[in-house]
């Protein structure tokens, strides 16, 4: 550390920053382990965290605190079981449809990109799957206006991707399936963003490397009723909630570590005013970033006004000269990262660039890169 200042403001989609208190008290649990997870006070138990048995007590208070944390801070409903699992959102979206397809349904998605389109190649290679809406046609610029109801009627689930890290598009509020229809929503690039009405999903999931913690941990949340669901096929027996929700997320050996920096993040939230607190501070920082590339006249955002994410904010230099644009984005980027401005490149589906401004993102940062945006432009 400089000044208070990080020798780099990280604006990596993932992994993503991490609070500096979750940082000191990971990095001590490695050392050892302390009774409640953390506290100074607290007695040491003997080993580390990366040496404690899942089966411990020790390690069962984690667990078991970050579970009932994920529904006092995050607002996922008691009538939801909530799961910590392993092999990101992309194991996900093969059991999604394998536990919740049922027989003669089919499954209804909407594509927004990416990692939708993942998603919809699993379930297509398990069944009858349709695509109900998406923005394909603009590059997934905006999100689709949400589907009518006779458009998934019947369906296994409705499966959703609220926000879209690639493309910096986000869905302004968890969106009502009609009919009976389960929801099912990815959310694993703006969990604990702010409020959201997450008692709307049957079932949601988020890679914890965004918002939550490390990579290697998923967190899952399922309604209850569900999990007695008949899927449509054999599902083995790793790949069904209902084993992980048996023996509450420690059927085999989960990511102890993970597990615990999840629980750190969700208490680092509590202290810091919980979700209403926490968006507020999102706000803030996408509106000003925002602000500044919308009054470019050689920047502008990729997403379009609705749609925008206050998590991941994409843009490029489509206002400046065509023929100026290839040598505008590598000069913005070398000079970025000379400054401390880290993993500011956007991903190849829209080019240019992409600060991620997670939860712990601080505020200085995105003031910074928006005085390093005025001052770019300024020199041209």
């Amino acid at each position: 550390m400089d000044s208070g200042k990080p020798k780099l403001w990280n604006f990596s989609a993932g992994p993503a920053i991490l609070p500096p208190v979750v940082l000191e008290r990971a990095a001590e649990a490695v050392h050892e382990l302390r009774q409640n997870g953390h506290a100074r006070e607290a007695a040491g138990v003997g080993l580390s965290i990366l040496e404690i048995s899942h089966r411990s007590g020790p390690y069962e208070a984690i667990t078991f605190g970050a579970e009932k944390l994920v529904h006092e801070v995050l607002g996922v409903p008691e009538t939801h079981q909530v799961l910590f699992l392993q092999g990101g959102a992309s194991l996900q979206f093969v059991m999604v449809p394998l536990n919740l397809r049922e027989a003669d349904k089919f499954a209804a998605y909407v594509d927004t990109g990416v990692w939708s389109n993942r998603a919809i190649a699993e379930s297509e290679g398990l069944g009858p799957t349709r695509v109900i809406a998406g923005s394909k046609a603009t590059n997934y610029d905006r999100i689709p206006e949400f589907p009518a109801a006779d458009t998934y009627a019947g369906a296994s689930y409705l499966h959703i991707t609220t926000n879209n890290t690639i493309y910096g598009t986000e869905y302004p509020e968890i969106p009502a399936a009609q009919g009976g229809v389960p929801l099912v929503i990815d959310f694993s690039s703006h969990a604990g963003a702010r409020p959201m009405a997450l008692e709307r999903a049957a079932l949601g999931y988020a890679g914890a490397q965004k918002n939550l913690g490390p990579s290697g941990v998923t967190l899952v949340y399922v309604r209850k009723d569900l999990l007695a669901r008949k899927p449509a096929g054999h599902v083995p027996v790793y790949l069904r909630y209902g084993t992980h929700a048996k023996e509450p997320s420690l059927y085999n050996t989960p990511n102890t570590f993970g597990v615990l920096v999840l629980k750190l993040v969700l208490e680092w939230m509590r202290d810091e005013g919980g979700l209403a607190a926490i968006g507020a501070r999102n706000e803030r920082k996408a509106r000003r970033l925002y602000d500044v590339l919308d009054n470019s006249k050689v920047f502008q955002p990729h997403a379009q006004p609705g749609s925008r994410s206050l998590m991941n904010v994409t843009w490029t230099c489509a206002r400046a000269p065509e023929a100026q644009r290839e040598g505008l984005a590598k000069k913005f980027l070398t000079e970025a990262q000379a400054l401390g401005f880290d993993g500011l490149k956007g991903h190849r589906s829209v080019g240019g660039f992409r600060a991620s401004i997670y939860n712990a993102f601080p505020e200085a940062g995105v003031a910074a890169l928006c005085e390093f945006i005025t001052e770019f432009e300024r020199k041209l």
